[in-house]
């Protein structure tokens, strides 16, 4: 499928956008704060047959870089996806928000609800800081688990840093990621990233005590959230979420954080009956001269 990449003026900072496949436009929004969408590939291109995947690096993060002295707020995110919905000619869009991306999602469309189509929401981060307490509580303390202890035992006792750094610094990664999970070895599977951390604490900081209840109580926008059974963030979120947008709640049980990864085909089967699309079909005959 043919790539599309491109940087765009929003403000003082230039967005790294990316986009792949043909037909009805669906806007990714990678988790974080502070992040970038790589790591959410291969497994969201797999989603671009019959449809356009719009992905960007958040401001920020990754290619969208800012200057160090600038605070990012979630307003500030907010603001760049209306811009880059500009910049895209849409008038409304269907967004697919993974982790971060899904609150940012809830974000925007308790700001700017006409120009949202319909959601798909996957590991949505918590609607409350209560209930964003919570998951920090609870993913610190499979951080210390004794599988994930003992890995890093064994990491450090294996002299692989000075053998193979590259190796090294890939499972480094793994073990620093493996509390997302219900089975650790999956973490292997997980394309590596980077946070910028001034950036993930600005952007919390900016939400404050938060609790998005009322706003999203008002909502009536077509819409379907995925949770993992074993994920750290309390399943409690997820269905009180559903809850009040009156969206379907698909729980993946062999998952933790990342669905994608670990149920793939399930993943995959759930957001193309949802994410609107166009047969193959009609994508040749629309390209005929």
């Amino acid at each position: 499928m043919k790539v599309v990449e491109s940087f765009e003026s929003v403000g003082n900072c230039k967005i790294y956008t990316r986009s792949v496949g043909q037909g009805p436009d669906v806007v990714a929004l990678h988790g974080g704060p502070g992040a970038h969408h790589d790591y959410l590939l291969p497994y969201f291109d797999q989603l671009a047959d019959g449809r356009t995947m719009r992905f960007y690096d958040q401001r920020g993060g990754g290619r969208s870089k800012v200057p160090r002295e600038h605070r990012v707020t979630w307003t500030d995110h907010v603001d760049d996806l209306v811009a880059l919905l500009d910049i895209w000619k849409l008038k409304s869009a269907t967004l697919l928000g993974y982790s971060w991306g899904g609150l940012l999602a809830l974000l925007f469309a308790t700001a700017h609800s006409d120009r949202v189509e319909r959601m798909a929401l996957v590991s949505p981060a918590p609607i409350t800081k209560e209930l964003r307490s919570r998951f920090e509580t609870r993913l610190g303390e499979r951080m210390k688990s004794p599988e994930i202890l003992e890995e890093r035992r064994k990491l450090r006792e294996s002299r692989l840093k000075e053998r193979d750094p590259e190796a090294y610094r890939h499972r480094s990664f793994e073990l620093a990621v493996a509390g997302y999970f219900f089975r650790l070895s999956a973490a292997s599977d997980l394309t590596p990233f980077r946070i910028t951390g001034r950036v993930q604490d600005s952007v919390w900081a900016s939400l404050g005590d938060y609790d998005l209840t009322l706003q999203l109580s008002k909502l009536q926008i077509p819409s379907l959230i995925i949770h993992g059974r074993h994920d750290a963030i309390p399943l409690e979120s997820s269905e009180k979420t559903a809850a009040l947008l009156q969206a379907e709640l698909e729980i993946f049980e062999e998952s933790g954080h990342v669905p994608y990864v670990e149920e793939t085909e399930r993943f995959r089967a759930v957001l193309n009956d949802f994410l609107p699309s166009v047969s193959r079909t009609d994508i040749e005959r629309d390209s005929l001269p």
